[in-house]
């Protein structure tokens, strides 16, 4: 019982930042939800092995559905159309948030996962290494690869976020 008090805390606490994760991850709303509530299913599950804080297994758990799911559709993804239904509390710039969500809607999934993590969730090239299965060097490449491939399909990105390129 008291497992089950603590899970549901842990959801009311955590959904929303994780539902953003999934959301970067998928691409689209509904894909996200999906995600998001056949990962805490998971980790209802095994929520009594579960020792100390559990969001960066409950995270785990989200990256690699995440992969398997796109390992299993095995298509090309295409760019997120115009107006599509976007979570609430990101970026206030619109212009900046359509250019960076079409972007990334370029890239494959393991490279906006990687850049998810690395860059969103703020993990190391060896926690994100973990969280995905794969090795540190993979995370490195992969990373490359998809800031290179923002650069060459999105140069203005770095005018809208005052980076230099």
């Amino acid at each position: 019982m008291a497992d089950q008090q603590q899970f549901r805390e842990f959801v009311l606490a955590r959904s929303a930042a994780l539902s953003r994760t999934a959301y970067l991850l998928t691409g689209d709303v509904h894909r996200a939800e999906d995600l998001l509530q056949t990962s805490l299913a998971r980790a209802a599950a095994a929520w009594h092995r579960i020792e100390g804080d559990p969001e960066p297994y409950v995270r785990r758990i989200l990256h690699h559905q995440s992969i398997s799911w796109w390992r299993r559709r095995r298509v090309r993804e295409t760019p997120w159309p115009e107006g599509y239904d976007a979570p609430a509390g990101g970026s206030t710039d619109p212009d900046l948030r359509l250019s960076l969500d079409r972007a990334l809607g370029l890239l494959t999934p393991k490279q906006r996962s990687v850049l998810v993590l690395r860059f969103y969730d703020d993990l190391t090239e060896v926690e994100a290494a973990r969280v995905l299965g794969i090795a540190p060097g993979t995370v490195k490449s992969t990373t490359r690869q998809a800031l290179a491939r923002l650069r060459a399909t999105s140069p203005h990105l770095a005018e809208l976020t005052g980076a230099t390129p």
